[in-house]
């Protein structure tokens, strides 16, 4: 008998989140859309105007503030239907026409740029000292000044919006593959029990104490996905090209300088984690070294990497998880802590529990007038509740952002992201292992750590190299094929394991292929590496600095997008242009490595 997971409709309502606490229904959507597109016309009167007064400038922003924040939420109303149920058609559709709508209003406002730049920042910054609506947008007209030479004309500004949608489409395709299409065959347990596996179990599956578990579940996992490697592949080059597209049709020197130059990031950034990362693969290594003696092996192989190193492992229901989550969050006040209860008890911010066909992974969504949104597949253990920390990282800095800065600066950057969502994890660990003082539980509470880190400071990094290298070999014309890809993954993951563990180079080699929806976001993944670092820094400014620092830190969750991300870092006291909170952050790694040795009572010296 094959163990399954339930259906979407046999999900408890208290379990999901709140969809219709946008919109009461599809109607009142449907009736939103109508309402956008009616307004979208009535921009046609600003086009070719807005250099005529400050009050016509201003009165256009309103305008457009206004049509953004609709659409926003008819994407995201739409987007929480399909994600918890892909294979849900009409949920597909309705996916699919908010983002239409999405795109047409970017389309729609595309004149705004290039009329602003005509209008010159000596003009705009005189204008907000004549009109108080404009008297908030200084940094707004500084980058839109520093994207001058990036901006083209009106038309071609409108062009580039309308293919936007469709750009999208290698990303979607890949990502309904992933979600809704590929099948896998069910793992196999120790016992000749069968067990389905989906996006929202494999991590568990891969994670159990059963090696047989874990082996079948993760060959299999990795098995559907080589299933369609070639098709993959041409989504992924799709999304590559995509990304060069835009670069030159920007006037950007690479795909990389595209992606960072406008968020004022200097390329540095970007090759002081690479290097650093690469500097550190002994750590790595040690741990691979520690895993194989604890387990008993002669060779670990890759699906053993996140097999359990205890027999004892800890149940944790949701509410412990917020519980804890709770007590570790204490640092930042009260006001944090009761924001956050309130959004998970009471306003059902929350979708908790796996079903099939829900999206894989976990993520924070919202707008600015809906509530910061969380999906995830609690698995009622340590690993469940870490997700569930970080995702409330990220909807806290969400939520104050939104509440703290007007439209303009209320949503964040993508560079900033990881760093809220790490933080939390980050403190309610701290919280952990100074107040639960099971040696066995501790071991549980280390592995989550190096389950983090794992993704964060070895997948993600080494994705980011992977990244580089694909984007450079289609900025140089040439071509990429699924096996140039899996050969290209093998060889950077072969790296980081070095001698210690057992490469399945085919089913390595694919990784690039589960992750749908990062390596589609033009040099996201090395984003997470600069978070984790980020947020451990600031962490330990939070535990050992007392009130001021903790203040720092929401001063810095409440800047939105009003100052450069690495100005907001520094407002919560950390420095990011610099390679030192990575070397610090890898220190920290190599200390739970040398505790987990000791829990452990195992050796590695050579």
């Amino acid at each position: 008998m094959t163990k399954t997971m339930p259906l979407r409709t046999e999900i408890a309502a208290e379990h999901t989140w709140d969809a219709y606490s946008i919109f009461a229904s599809d109607e009142v959507w449907e009736a939103e859309i109508k309402n956008v597109e009616e307004k979208l016309t009535k921009f046609d009167h600003f086009k070719g105007q807005l250099s005529s007064s400050a009050t016509t400038l201003a009165d256009c922003f309103d305008a457009a503030e206004e049509v953004i924040q609709s659409a926003g939420k008819i994407i995201v109303y739409a987007n929480m239907f399909y994600s918890v149920d892909t294979g849900d058609q009409s949920a597909a559709a309705k996916n699919d026409r908010g983002r239409g709508v999405y795109a047409h209003v970017f389309s729609a406002l595309s004149f705004m740029r290039p009329e602003m730049l005509a209008i010159g920042i000596d003009q705009l910054n005189t204008w907000m000292g004549e009109e108080p609506r404009l008297a908030h947008r200084g940094l707004y007209f500084e980058q839109l000044e520093n994207q001058r030479p990036h901006i083209r004309s009106g038309e071609v500004e409108a062009l580039m919006s309308q293919t936007a949608d469709v750009f999208r489409t290698a990303n979607a395709t890949h990502g309904i593959m992933s979600d809704a299409d590929l099948k896998f065959e069910p793992a196999q347990d120790s016992g000749g029990n069968k067990i389905e596996i989906g996006q929202g179990n494999i991590r568990k599956l891969i994670s159990s104490e059963d090696r047989q578990t874990r082996k079948t579940a993760w060959e299999n996992y990795a098995d559907g996905y080589l299933a369609f490697k070639n098709t993959m592949a041409n989504c992924l080059s799709a999304g590559v090209k995509r990304d060069v597209f835009n670069a030159k049709a920007r006037n950007y020197s690479s795909s990389l300088e595209a992606a960072l130059k406008p968020n004022h990031l200097p390329l540095e950034v970007f090759h002081n984690l690479v290097d650093t990362f690469k500097k550190n693969l002994p750590t790595w290594q040690r741990y691979w070294r520690i895993r194989r003696e604890a387990l008993g092996y002669d060779e670990l192989h890759v699906y053993d990497t996140r097999s359990p190193l205890t027999k004892e492992i800890t149940p944790v229901s949701f509410d412990q998880s917020m519980d804890w989550i709770c007590e570790g969050m204490k640092p930042l006040g009260e006001n944090y802590v009761n924001t956050m209860k309130k959004g998970v008890y009471e306003d059902r911010w929350v979708d908790i529990y796996p079903n099939k066909n829900k999206r894989m992974g976990a993520f924070s969504s919202g707008v600015k007038g809906t509530h910061p949104f969380i999906m995830m597949s609690h698995s009622n253990d340590l690993m469940g509740m870490s997700t569930l920390a970080h995702e409330l990282g990220h909807s806290m800095h969400s939520y104050l952002s939104w509440q703290n800065q007007p439209q303009t600066y209320s949503s964040y950057t993508m560079f900033v992201a990881e760093v809220a969502s790490n933080f939390n994890q980050a403190l309610v660990r701290d919280h952990l292992l100074k107040t639960q003082q099971d040696p066995q539980l501790q071991i549980q509470i280390i592995e989550e750590a190096m389950s983090n880190f794992h993704r964060y400071f070895m997948t993600m990094p080494t994705l980011a190299r992977f990244e580089l290298e694909i984007h450079e070999h289609i900025e140089r014309s040439e071509a990429l094929t699924a096996d140039s890809l899996i050969e290209l993954m093998a060889d950077l993951f072969s790296e980081v394991y070095g001698s210690e563990a057992v490469v399945d180079r085919e089913r390595v080699g694919i990784i690039w292929a589960q992750f749908a929806t990062h390596l589609y976001a033009n040099f996201y993944v090395f984003q997470y590496a600069t978070g984790i670092s980020g947020a451990h820094a600031l962490a330990n400014n939070v535990l050992t600095g007392g009130p001021e620092a903790a203040e720092n830190y929401l001063k810095f969750l409440s800047a939105g997008s009003s100052v450069y991300p690495l100005e907001a870092l520094k407002i919560g006291g950390v420095d990011l242009s610099t390679p030192t909170p990575v070397e610090t952050t890898f220190e920290i790694f190599a200390g739970y490595v040398d505790k987990l040795e000791e829990l452990l009572g195992v050796s590695t010296a050579s």
